[in-house]
C-alpha cells in the first residue's frame, strides 16, 4: 500500500507515453502515433528533414513503415524529470536495418505533443 502512495496519477501518464511510442512504433502504427503530433513537427528521417504539418507528417511516417516494416522496439532511454518536456530514445529494427528514433514531446495544455521525430540508422 505505501508503494501506491508515492506512485502519482502524473507518474503514471510519463511512464505510458514511452510505453506506448514503443508500441506503436512496433506496430508501425502511424495514425496512432500522429494522434500526439503538434500541429507542427520537424521529422528527420535518415537523410530527410523538414517541418511539416500533422498529416504531412503522418503521411511520410507512413511511408517510412512501408519500406520498413518494423518487427521490433525497445527503450533505450527516457527523460521524464521535467513537467513540460518529455524524451524518448527507440531501438527500432526492422526487416533490414536497425534504427534509431528519438522523440521530442513539450507539455501543450495538459497533454505532451510530438515537436521532434528523428529516425536515423542506428551505427
Amino acid at each position: 500500500m505505501v508503494m501506491f502512495l508515492h506512485f502519482t496519477p502524473q507518474q503514471a501518464t510519463q511512464v505510458d507515453i514511452a510505453d506506448d511510442l514503443a508500441t506503436n512504433f512496433r506496430q508501425g502504427n502511424s495514425k496512432e502515433i500522429a494522434k500526439s503530433f503538434a500541429p507542427s513537427i520537424e521529422l528527420i528521417i535518415v537523410d530527410q528533414e523538414d517541418v511539416y504539418n500533422r498529416a504531412q507528417a503522418e503521411q511520410i511516417l507512413k511511408d517510412f513503415f512501408l519500406k520498413n516494416p518494423p518487427s521490433k522496439t525497445s527503450i533505450i532511454h527516457k527523460l521524464s524529470n521535467s513537467p513540460n518536456y518529455r524524451l524518448t530514445i527507440l531501438s527500432l529494427t526492422t526487416k533490414t536495418e536497425k534504427f534509431r528514433v528519438t522523440v521530442t514531446m513539450k507539455k501543450t495544455a495538459n497533454a505532451f505533443l510530438i515537436t521532434e521525430l528523428r529516425i536515423e540508422t542506428e551505427r
